[in-house]
Protein backbone atom coordinates (compact mmCIF):
# COMPACT_ATOMS: atom_id res chain seq x y z
CA UNK A 1 0.00 0.00 0.00
CA UNK A 2 1.39 3.65 -0.94
CA UNK A 3 1.90 5.46 2.00
CA UNK A 4 0.66 8.44 -0.04
CA UNK A 5 -2.64 6.70 -0.49
CA UNK A 6 -5.31 9.12 0.38
CA UNK A 7 -3.09 12.30 0.64
CA UNK A 8 -2.03 12.81 -2.71
CA UNK A 9 1.28 13.09 -4.75
CA UNK A 10 2.59 16.22 -3.53
CA UNK A 11 2.97 14.41 -0.13
CA UNK A 12 4.48 10.94 -1.55
CA UNK A 13 7.59 13.69 -2.83
CA UNK A 14 8.14 14.61 0.36
CA UNK A 15 8.42 11.44 1.68
CA UNK A 16 10.66 10.52 -1.29
CA UNK A 17 13.02 13.57 -0.36
CA UNK A 18 13.24 12.76 3.06
CA UNK A 19 13.89 9.04 2.76
CA UNK A 20 16.67 10.20 0.28
CA UNK A 21 18.41 12.16 2.94
CA UNK A 22 17.91 10.06 5.75
CA UNK A 23 18.73 7.21 3.95
CA UNK A 24 22.17 8.85 2.75
CA UNK A 25 22.52 9.95 6.38
CA UNK A 26 22.78 6.54 7.53
CA UNK A 27 24.77 4.84 4.94
CA UNK A 28 27.71 6.87 6.24
CA UNK A 29 27.64 5.02 9.46
CA UNK A 30 28.22 1.91 8.02
CA UNK A 31 29.71 2.25 4.38
CA UNK A 32 33.26 3.91 5.76
CA UNK A 33 34.12 1.06 7.93
CA UNK A 34 34.92 -1.90 4.75
CA UNK A 35 37.21 0.86 3.27
CA UNK A 36 39.31 1.66 6.67
CA UNK A 37 42.63 -0.04 5.54
CA UNK A 38 42.57 1.32 2.31
CA UNK A 39 42.62 4.71 3.55
CA UNK A 40 45.49 3.65 6.07
CA UNK A 41 47.55 2.87 3.03
CA UNK A 42 46.58 5.47 0.62
CA UNK A 43 46.97 8.06 3.07
CA UNK A 44 49.55 6.77 5.60
CA UNK A 45 47.50 6.64 8.59
CA UNK A 46 47.32 4.57 11.78
CA UNK A 47 44.43 3.04 13.57
CA UNK A 48 44.39 6.39 15.82
CA UNK A 49 43.35 8.04 12.31
CA UNK A 50 41.05 5.51 11.14
CA UNK A 51 38.90 6.06 14.57
CA UNK A 52 39.15 9.72 13.98
CA UNK A 53 37.65 9.16 10.56
CA UNK A 54 34.44 7.30 11.62
CA UNK A 55 34.49 9.07 15.20
CA UNK A 56 34.45 12.69 13.79
CA UNK A 57 31.08 12.01 11.61
CA UNK A 58 29.74 10.62 15.03
CA UNK A 59 30.90 13.29 17.35
CA UNK A 60 29.43 15.99 15.30
CA UNK A 61 25.93 14.08 14.37
CA UNK A 62 25.30 13.54 17.90
CA UNK A 63 26.46 16.92 19.63
CA UNK A 64 24.17 18.86 16.96
CA UNK A 65 21.15 16.96 16.75
CA UNK A 66 18.96 18.57 19.42
CA UNK A 67 19.82 21.60 18.63
CA UNK A 68 18.90 21.31 14.83
CA UNK A 69 15.42 20.03 15.93
CA UNK A 70 14.94 23.63 17.42
CA UNK A 71 16.98 25.44 14.16
CA UNK A 72 13.95 23.64 12.12
CA UNK A 73 11.49 24.85 14.15
CA UNK A 74 13.01 28.79 14.27
CA UNK A 75 14.15 28.99 10.47
CA UNK A 76 11.70 26.30 8.63
CA UNK A 77 11.94 22.86 7.82
CA UNK A 78 12.62 22.94 4.31
CA UNK A 79 15.27 25.49 4.21
CA UNK A 80 17.00 23.42 7.43
CA UNK A 81 16.62 20.03 5.60
CA UNK A 82 17.78 21.30 1.58
CA UNK A 83 20.68 23.62 3.91
CA UNK A 84 21.78 19.91 5.65
CA UNK A 85 21.44 17.88 2.59
CA UNK A 86 23.69 20.55 0.43
CA UNK A 87 26.04 20.56 3.64
CA UNK A 88 26.76 16.82 3.62
CA UNK A 89 27.00 16.71 -0.01
CA UNK A 90 29.48 19.04 0.20
CA UNK A 91 31.46 17.25 2.39
CA UNK A 92 31.10 14.28 0.86
CA UNK A 93 33.28 15.73 -2.05
CA UNK A 94 35.75 17.19 0.24
CA UNK A 95 35.85 13.94 1.71
CA UNK A 96 36.27 11.70 -1.32
CA UNK A 97 38.87 14.25 -2.68
CA UNK A 98 40.90 14.36 1.00
CA UNK A 99 44.99 14.59 0.33
CA UNK A 100 45.56 14.63 3.62
CA UNK A 101 43.93 12.39 7.16
CA UNK A 102 43.93 15.61 8.63
CA UNK A 103 41.36 17.31 5.80
CA UNK A 104 39.32 13.57 5.23
CA UNK A 105 38.93 14.17 9.15
CA UNK A 106 37.43 17.72 8.92
CA UNK A 107 35.39 16.87 6.07
CA UNK A 108 34.18 13.83 8.24
CA UNK A 109 33.04 16.76 11.15
CA UNK A 110 31.38 18.69 8.77
CA UNK A 111 29.83 15.43 7.37
CA UNK A 112 28.21 15.36 10.80
CA UNK A 113 26.94 18.36 11.17
CA UNK A 114 25.29 18.14 7.80
CA UNK A 115 23.34 15.17 9.02
CA UNK A 116 22.17 16.21 12.48
CA UNK A 117 21.08 19.83 10.25
CA UNK A 118 19.07 17.23 8.05
CA UNK A 119 17.59 14.65 9.87
CA UNK A 120 15.32 16.01 12.31
CA UNK A 121 13.99 18.63 9.55
CA UNK A 122 13.18 15.66 7.29
CA UNK A 123 11.00 14.21 9.92
CA UNK A 124 9.49 17.52 10.25
CA UNK A 125 8.43 17.79 6.90
CA UNK A 126 7.29 14.32 6.42
CA UNK A 127 4.93 14.91 9.84
CA UNK A 128 3.97 17.92 8.04
CA UNK A 129 3.05 16.22 5.04
CA UNK A 130 0.59 13.71 6.60
CA UNK A 131 -1.61 15.31 9.17
CA UNK A 132 -3.95 12.20 9.42
CA UNK A 133 -2.75 9.64 12.27
CA UNK A 134 -2.96 6.51 10.43
CA UNK A 135 -1.13 7.50 6.86
CA UNK A 136 1.58 9.50 9.38
CA UNK A 137 2.44 6.25 11.50
CA UNK A 138 2.87 4.57 8.12
CA UNK A 139 4.99 6.83 6.07
CA UNK A 140 7.22 7.59 9.63
CA UNK A 141 7.52 3.92 9.18
CA UNK A 142 8.68 3.76 5.97
CA UNK A 143 11.22 6.65 6.21
CA UNK A 144 12.47 4.78 9.39
CA UNK A 145 12.76 1.47 7.58
CA UNK A 146 14.62 3.22 4.90
CA UNK A 147 17.68 3.65 7.85
CA UNK A 148 17.58 0.52 8.41
CA UNK A 149 17.99 -1.08 4.68
CA UNK A 150 20.78 1.62 4.27
CA UNK A 151 22.60 1.15 7.71
CA UNK A 152 22.87 -3.14 6.79
CA UNK A 153 23.71 -2.35 2.95
CA UNK A 154 26.45 -0.43 4.06
CA UNK A 155 29.67 -3.19 4.68
CA UNK A 156 28.46 -4.78 0.99
CA UNK A 157 28.20 -1.72 -0.77
CA UNK A 158 31.13 -0.34 0.82
CA UNK A 159 32.93 -3.69 -0.56
CA UNK A 160 32.11 -3.24 -3.71
CA UNK A 161 32.65 -0.18 -4.14
CA UNK A 162 36.23 -0.35 -2.65
CA UNK A 163 37.06 -3.54 -4.63
CA UNK A 164 35.78 -1.85 -7.77
CA UNK A 165 36.27 2.19 -8.03
CA UNK A 166 38.58 2.58 -4.77
CA UNK A 167 38.28 4.17 -1.32
CA UNK A 168 37.44 7.49 -2.16
CA UNK A 169 34.11 6.49 -4.20
CA UNK A 170 32.55 5.41 -0.99
CA UNK A 171 32.11 9.12 -0.02
CA UNK A 172 31.40 10.28 -3.96
CA UNK A 173 27.68 7.62 -3.72
CA UNK A 174 26.65 10.75 -1.72
CA UNK A 175 26.38 13.04 -4.78
CA UNK A 176 24.06 11.37 -6.94
CA UNK A 177 21.97 10.98 -3.80
CA UNK A 178 22.10 14.46 -2.36
CA UNK A 179 21.44 16.37 -5.74
CA UNK A 180 18.46 13.89 -6.07
CA UNK A 181 16.83 14.90 -2.60
CA UNK A 182 17.88 18.41 -3.34
CA UNK A 183 15.94 18.76 -6.71
CA UNK A 184 13.05 16.62 -5.59
CA UNK A 185 13.22 18.82 -2.38
CA UNK A 186 13.28 22.38 -4.04
CA UNK A 187 10.38 21.27 -6.84
CA UNK A 188 8.05 19.54 -4.28
CA UNK A 189 8.59 20.14 -0.47
CA UNK A 190 6.55 22.17 1.37
CA UNK A 191 6.95 24.99 3.86
CA UNK A 192 5.48 24.68 7.24
CA UNK A 193 5.18 27.15 9.40
CA UNK A 194 8.00 28.29 11.63
CA UNK A 195 7.72 28.18 15.26
CA UNK A 196 9.59 30.49 18.27
CA UNK A 197 12.29 28.80 19.40
CA UNK A 198 15.11 29.12 21.65
CA UNK A 199 18.53 28.32 20.81
CA UNK A 200 20.45 27.35 23.72
CA UNK A 201 24.09 28.11 22.79
CA UNK A 202 26.05 27.53 25.84
CA UNK A 203 24.36 24.29 26.21
CA UNK A 204 25.40 23.83 22.87
CA UNK A 205 28.91 24.72 23.17
CA UNK A 206 29.34 22.71 26.52
CA UNK A 207 27.97 19.59 24.72
CA UNK A 208 30.60 19.56 21.92
CA UNK A 209 33.49 20.37 24.59
CA UNK A 210 32.42 17.42 26.59
CA UNK A 211 32.17 15.03 23.65
CA UNK A 212 35.20 16.71 21.80
CA UNK A 213 37.48 15.91 25.11
CA UNK A 214 35.90 12.27 25.80
CA UNK A 215 36.63 11.63 21.89
CA UNK A 216 40.45 12.75 21.86
CA UNK A 217 40.82 10.87 25.01
CA UNK A 218 39.40 7.78 24.38
CA UNK A 219 41.29 7.55 20.78
CA UNK A 220 44.62 8.96 21.45
CA UNK A 221 44.87 6.93 24.49
CA UNK A 222 45.24 3.94 21.98
CA UNK A 223 48.55 5.46 20.32
CA UNK A 224 50.04 7.62 23.46
CA UNK A 225 48.72 5.64 26.73
CA UNK A 226 46.45 6.93 29.13
CA UNK A 227 48.60 9.41 31.08
CA UNK A 228 49.84 11.43 28.02
CA UNK A 229 49.33 15.34 28.19
CA UNK A 230 46.88 14.70 25.71
CA UNK A 231 44.61 12.23 27.15
CA UNK A 232 44.56 13.84 30.34
CA UNK A 233 43.67 17.18 29.41
CA UNK A 234 41.23 15.52 26.86
CA UNK A 235 39.34 13.96 30.47
CA UNK A 236 40.06 16.99 32.02
CA UNK A 237 37.81 18.78 29.73
CA UNK A 238 35.27 16.05 29.37
CA UNK A 239 34.04 16.15 32.84
CA UNK A 240 34.37 19.87 33.07
CA UNK A 241 32.32 21.08 29.80
CA UNK A 242 30.04 17.99 31.23
CA UNK A 243 29.63 19.94 34.73
CA UNK A 244 29.12 22.96 33.25
CA UNK A 245 26.35 21.18 30.46
CA UNK A 246 24.07 19.82 33.40
CA UNK A 247 24.92 23.35 35.39
CA UNK A 248 23.54 25.54 32.26
CA UNK A 249 20.42 23.12 31.31
CA UNK A 250 19.48 22.52 34.64
CA UNK A 251 19.40 26.51 35.11
CA UNK A 252 18.30 27.75 31.41
CA UNK A 253 14.59 28.64 30.69
CA UNK A 254 14.58 26.80 27.41
CA UNK A 255 16.98 23.84 27.72
CA UNK A 256 18.08 21.63 24.81
CA UNK A 257 17.49 18.54 27.04
CA UNK A 258 15.70 18.86 29.95
CA UNK A 259 17.00 17.32 32.87
CA UNK A 260 13.71 16.41 34.39
CA UNK A 261 13.30 14.02 31.08
CA UNK A 262 15.09 11.78 33.85
CA UNK A 263 13.35 11.99 36.26
CA UNK A 264 11.65 8.46 35.17
CA UNK A 265 13.84 5.52 35.65
CA UNK A 266 12.48 3.97 32.34
CA UNK A 267 13.70 6.96 30.38
CA UNK A 268 17.13 7.14 31.49
CA UNK A 269 17.39 2.82 31.56
CA UNK A 270 16.49 3.13 28.02
CA UNK A 271 18.35 6.20 26.95
CA UNK A 272 21.30 4.29 28.37
CA UNK A 273 20.49 0.99 26.88
CA UNK A 274 20.61 2.50 23.58
CA UNK A 275 24.15 4.31 24.48
CA UNK A 276 25.27 0.85 25.67
CA UNK A 277 24.16 -1.18 22.26
CA UNK A 278 25.49 1.10 19.86
CA UNK A 279 28.47 0.71 22.05
CA UNK A 280 29.33 -2.87 21.83
CA UNK A 281 28.05 -2.90 17.89
CA UNK A 282 29.72 -0.61 16.08
CA UNK A 283 32.38 -1.07 17.99
CA UNK A 284 32.76 -4.71 17.04
CA UNK A 285 32.28 -3.76 13.45
CA UNK A 286 35.09 -1.21 13.43
CA UNK A 287 36.98 -4.12 14.64
CA UNK A 288 36.12 -7.17 12.45
CA UNK A 289 36.06 -5.10 9.36
CA UNK A 290 40.34 -4.70 10.28
CA UNK A 291 40.68 -8.65 11.30
CA UNK A 292 38.71 -9.39 8.76
CA UNK A 293 41.16 -7.63 6.45
CA UNK A 294 44.53 -6.51 7.94
CA UNK A 295 44.48 -10.31 10.14
CA UNK A 296 43.00 -12.74 7.41
CA UNK A 297 44.25 -10.50 4.84
CA UNK A 298 40.77 -10.52 2.52
CA UNK A 299 39.97 -7.74 -0.21
CA UNK A 300 37.37 -4.93 0.69
CA UNK A 301 35.19 -6.93 -1.58
CA UNK A 302 35.13 -10.29 0.42
CA UNK A 303 34.75 -7.88 3.44
CA UNK A 304 31.59 -6.55 2.78
CA UNK A 305 30.26 -9.69 1.39
CA UNK A 306 31.25 -11.53 4.76
CA UNK A 307 29.27 -9.02 7.07
CA UNK A 308 25.94 -9.24 4.99
CA UNK A 309 24.77 -12.16 7.65
CA UNK A 310 25.25 -9.67 10.51
CA UNK A 311 23.63 -6.87 8.59
CA UNK A 312 20.70 -8.40 7.35
CA UNK A 313 19.92 -9.81 11.04
CA UNK A 314 19.57 -6.00 12.22
CA UNK A 315 16.75 -5.78 9.49
CA UNK A 316 15.07 -9.43 10.53
CA UNK A 317 15.34 -8.45 14.16
CA UNK A 318 13.86 -4.85 13.69
CA UNK A 319 11.07 -6.68 12.00
CA UNK A 320 10.06 -9.16 15.13
CA UNK A 321 10.69 -7.21 17.57
CA UNK A 322 7.69 -5.05 17.40
CA UNK A 323 5.36 -8.08 17.27
CA UNK A 324 7.32 -9.26 20.47
CA UNK A 325 6.90 -6.26 22.41
CA UNK A 326 3.20 -5.56 21.28
CA UNK A 327 1.98 -8.46 23.31
CA UNK A 328 4.26 -8.62 26.03
CA UNK A 329 6.04 -5.04 26.60
CA UNK A 330 9.21 -3.96 25.99
CA UNK A 331 11.28 -5.29 28.74
CA UNK A 332 10.91 -9.07 27.24
CA UNK A 333 12.57 -7.97 23.49
CA UNK A 334 15.11 -5.85 25.12
CA UNK A 335 16.41 -8.91 27.53
CA UNK A 336 16.65 -11.35 24.79
CA UNK A 337 18.09 -8.85 22.22
CA UNK A 338 20.44 -8.32 24.61
CA UNK A 339 21.46 -11.13 26.06
CA UNK A 340 21.85 -12.54 22.53
CA UNK A 341 23.82 -9.78 21.27
CA UNK A 342 26.02 -10.95 24.27
CA UNK A 343 26.50 -14.50 23.69
CA UNK A 344 27.52 -13.38 19.77
CA UNK A 345 29.90 -11.15 21.19
CA UNK A 346 31.62 -14.30 23.23
CA UNK A 347 31.91 -16.22 20.48
CA UNK A 348 33.79 -13.34 18.78
CA UNK A 349 36.04 -12.91 21.55
CA UNK A 350 37.89 -16.53 20.77
CA UNK A 351 38.92 -15.62 17.30
CA UNK A 352 41.93 -15.81 16.42
CA UNK A 353 43.37 -15.84 12.60
CA UNK A 354 42.74 -19.25 11.72
CA UNK A 355 38.95 -19.58 13.28
CA UNK A 356 36.82 -20.50 10.09
CA UNK A 357 34.42 -18.26 8.44
CA UNK A 358 31.73 -20.76 9.92
CA UNK A 359 32.33 -20.87 12.72
CA UNK A 360 32.15 -16.86 13.28
CA UNK A 361 28.89 -16.88 11.26
CA UNK A 362 26.55 -17.59 13.71
CA UNK A 363 28.20 -14.91 16.54
CA UNK A 364 27.73 -12.32 13.57
CA UNK A 365 23.98 -13.13 13.40
CA UNK A 366 23.36 -13.20 17.03
CA UNK A 367 24.60 -9.91 17.36
CA UNK A 368 23.06 -8.36 14.70
CA UNK A 369 20.19 -9.26 15.64
CA UNK A 370 20.37 -9.23 19.01
CA UNK A 371 21.42 -5.02 18.62
CA UNK A 372 18.11 -4.79 16.50
CA UNK A 373 15.61 -6.90 18.73
CA UNK A 374 16.47 -4.74 21.76
CA UNK A 375 16.64 -1.30 19.68
CA UNK A 376 13.02 -0.84 18.58
CA UNK A 377 11.54 -1.75 22.21
CA UNK A 378 14.52 0.51 23.92
CA UNK A 379 12.97 3.27 22.03
CA UNK A 380 9.45 2.83 22.31
CA UNK A 381 10.35 2.98 25.85
CA UNK A 382 11.79 5.74 25.85
CA UNK A 383 9.00 7.74 24.13
CA UNK A 384 5.97 6.30 26.01
CA UNK A 385 8.13 7.75 29.36
CA UNK A 386 8.22 11.43 27.93
CA UNK A 387 5.42 13.58 28.02
CA UNK A 388 3.78 14.39 24.32
CA UNK A 389 4.86 17.47 23.94
CA UNK A 390 8.89 16.34 24.61
CA UNK A 391 8.77 13.33 22.13
CA UNK A 392 11.15 14.82 19.79
CA UNK A 393 13.45 16.21 22.53
CA UNK A 394 12.85 12.46 24.03
CA UNK A 395 13.46 10.87 20.75
CA UNK A 396 16.80 13.37 20.17
CA UNK A 397 18.02 12.53 23.41
CA UNK A 398 18.16 8.60 22.26
CA UNK A 399 19.84 9.69 19.15
CA UNK A 400 22.30 11.50 20.10
CA UNK A 401 23.17 9.07 23.24
CA UNK A 402 23.45 5.81 20.76
CA UNK A 403 25.69 8.11 18.28
CA UNK A 404 27.78 8.71 21.29
CA UNK A 405 28.00 5.23 22.00
CA UNK A 406 29.14 4.56 18.51
CA UNK A 407 31.46 7.18 18.82
CA UNK A 408 32.36 6.12 22.30
CA UNK A 409 32.45 2.08 20.88
CA UNK A 410 34.59 2.72 18.04
CA UNK A 411 37.34 4.80 20.22
CA UNK A 412 37.74 2.58 23.10
CA UNK A 413 37.15 -0.68 21.52
CA UNK A 414 39.74 0.62 18.56
CA UNK A 415 42.49 1.36 21.32
CA UNK A 416 42.70 -2.09 21.87
CA UNK A 417 43.37 -3.37 18.37
CA UNK A 418 46.41 -0.41 17.41
CA UNK A 419 49.28 -2.11 17.93
CA UNK A 420 49.55 -5.47 15.17
CA UNK A 421 51.12 -7.14 17.29
CA UNK A 422 48.73 -7.49 19.94
CA UNK A 423 45.78 -7.79 17.27
CA UNK A 424 44.54 -10.97 19.17
CA UNK A 425 44.62 -10.30 22.30
CA UNK A 426 43.44 -6.59 21.75
CA UNK A 427 40.33 -7.97 19.76
CA UNK A 428 39.76 -10.33 22.47
CA UNK A 429 39.33 -7.76 25.23
CA UNK A 430 37.13 -5.79 23.05
CA UNK A 431 35.09 -8.49 22.17
CA UNK A 432 33.99 -8.90 25.81
CA UNK A 433 33.77 -5.23 26.94
CA UNK A 434 31.41 -5.43 24.07
CA UNK A 435 29.60 -8.38 25.84
CA UNK A 436 29.97 -6.50 28.61
CA UNK A 437 28.44 -3.70 27.57
CA UNK A 438 25.15 -5.69 26.27
CA UNK A 439 25.08 -7.31 29.67
CA UNK A 440 24.70 -4.32 31.27
CA UNK A 441 22.44 -2.93 29.52
CA UNK A 442 20.42 -6.41 29.80
CA UNK A 443 20.88 -5.67 33.88
CA UNK A 444 19.04 -2.19 33.74
CA UNK A 445 16.68 -3.41 31.52
CA UNK A 446 15.55 -6.37 34.07
CA UNK A 447 15.40 -3.60 37.14
CA UNK A 448 14.26 -0.32 35.55
CA UNK A 449 12.13 -1.28 32.29
CA UNK A 450 8.51 -2.48 33.14
CA UNK A 451 7.24 -5.42 31.74
CA UNK A 452 4.35 -3.39 30.17
CA UNK A 453 4.51 -0.18 28.32
CA UNK A 454 4.38 2.78 30.99
CA UNK A 455 1.57 5.56 30.59
CA UNK A 456 1.77 8.11 28.19
CA UNK A 457 1.15 10.26 31.25
CA UNK A 458 4.25 9.49 32.85
CA UNK A 459 6.90 12.67 33.08
CA UNK A 460 4.02 14.92 32.38
CA UNK A 461 5.61 17.67 35.10
CA UNK A 462 9.19 17.88 32.87
CA UNK A 463 9.48 21.40 32.39
CA UNK A 464 8.14 22.89 29.05
CA UNK A 465 10.47 23.92 26.02
CA UNK A 466 11.58 23.90 22.68
CA UNK A 467 10.41 20.58 20.43
CA UNK A 468 12.72 19.67 18.36
CA UNK A 469 11.08 16.71 15.92
CA UNK A 470 14.16 14.20 15.57
CA UNK A 471 14.50 10.80 14.09
CA UNK A 472 13.78 8.14 16.43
Amino acid sequence: MSPARGIGPPSAWVLVAGCVGYAMVILDTTVVNVALPSISHALQTTTTGLEWVLDGYSLSFAVFLLSAGALSDRRGAKEVFLAGLMLFSMASLACGLAPTITVLVAARLIQGLGAAVAVPASLALVQAAYPEPASRARAIGLWGAMAGVAAAAGPALGGVTVGTLGWRAVFFINIPLGAAGLAVGARHLPRPPRRPHSLDLAGQLAAVSCVAGLATALIEAGGQGWTSPVVVVGVAVFLAAGAVFVAVEHSSRGPMLPLGLFASATFSAATVVGLLCNLGFFGELFVMSLYLQKVRGLSPLVTGLLLVPQMAATIVGSMTSGRVMARRGPRLPMLVGLCLGAAGFGGLAVTDQHTPYLLLLPSFIAAGFGISFAMMPATAAVMDAAPPARGGIASGALNASRQLGGMVGVALLGSFVTRPADFATGLRLAMGIAGGAFLTGAVLSACLIGPRRPPASLGQDVPRGGDGAIAR
